[in-house]
């Protein structure tokens, strides 16, 4: 790996996620903010990206053109939106560079084009970021895979902020994933979203899901393993959005010197058993 620091891009530079992203840049060896981007049209363009997140000046202003960015930089970090995504993905591989994914709620056909890009990008994407979600998704596998299905049912629990748009939130589909894993079954077909009126009994070997949204919570995620006469429940509370800031800029600095390909946070972090 080269020994100078690594010229990562922000898109989405003006959001919550984003001034944090430049923050944990600016504070991490071996990174280096080359770029800032927001849509076109944005009231950031052309502020200053430091100044923005409270750091004062840099001197990186925030443009609305990702090409010229991309051109010359090394990895991108995106906590955007599913459209918006899937269309850097496509510059990173034109660029074939690093393309760091935190954004969540991506349909089948999204996921479909991040991976066929690819091919010539180093794409890292997960559902959450943090070490700790993903050291809890590895134990969920194990709790699943240990306890007979039709004996213990699995519920995800997850609350957070009220701005959130898109429900369950990625981190629960990222531990429904593991569970499904451990069981050996597909989520989409066993999953259990929503429930109102009269459900009749819980279906055996269905994996539910709770959404709650309130206040300004950053992220509360629970499995709970019910069995007759006991519980077991696994647990995740994020109290800062910098957990996920400070994994995704660890998992572009893990990426540069990879070859292209499609990797998660499991790879980053050393946890794939696969």
């Amino acid at each position: 790996m080269s020994n100078t620091e690594m010229k990562l891009v922000v898109v989405g530079a003006g959001g919550r996620m984003g001034q944090t992203l430049i923050r944990i840049i600016r504070e991490t060896d071996g990174a280096v903010l080359h770029a800032a981007i927001e849509r076109p049209g944005s009231p950031f363009i052309g502020r200053d990206a430091g100044e923005l997140a409270g750091l004062g000046p840099i001197g990186v202003e925030i443009t609305d053109d990702p090409l010229a960015a991309f051109l010359h930089a090394e990895g991108v970090i995106d906590f955007t939106a599913p459209a918006a995504s899937v269309n850097f993905a496509g510059l990173a591989a034109q660029a074939r560079i690093v393309h760091v994914v935190g954004t969540t709620g991506c349909s089948t056909a999204d996921e479909e084009k991040l991976e066929a890009a690819a091919r010539h990008a180093r794409i890292v994407k997960s559902g959450n970021m943090s070490l700790g979600v993903n050291l809890l998704g590895v134990l969920v596998e194990q709790a699943a895979r240990a306890l007979d299905p039709s004996d213990w049912d699995i519920e995800v629990l997850e609350m957070h902020h009220k701005h959130k748009v898109d429900a369950p939130s990625g981190t629960a589909l990222l531990l429904g994933e593991a569970a499904a894993r451990g069981r050996g079954i597909d989520l989409a077909t066993h999953s259990v979203r929503v429930r109102d009126g009269h459900t009749g009994p819980r279906e055996a070997g269905s994996i539910g899901f709770a959404t709650l949204r309130g206040g300004s919570v950053v992220g509360e995620h629970t499995v709970i393993l019910a069995g007759e006469g006991e519980l077991v429940t696994l647990s995740h509370s994020a109290g800062d959005r910098s957990i996920f800031a400070r994994g995704a800029v660890k998992a572009a600095l893990w990426a540069r010197d990879k070859k292209p390909g499609f990797y998660s946070m499991l790879d980053v972090l050393g946890l794939n058993s696969n």
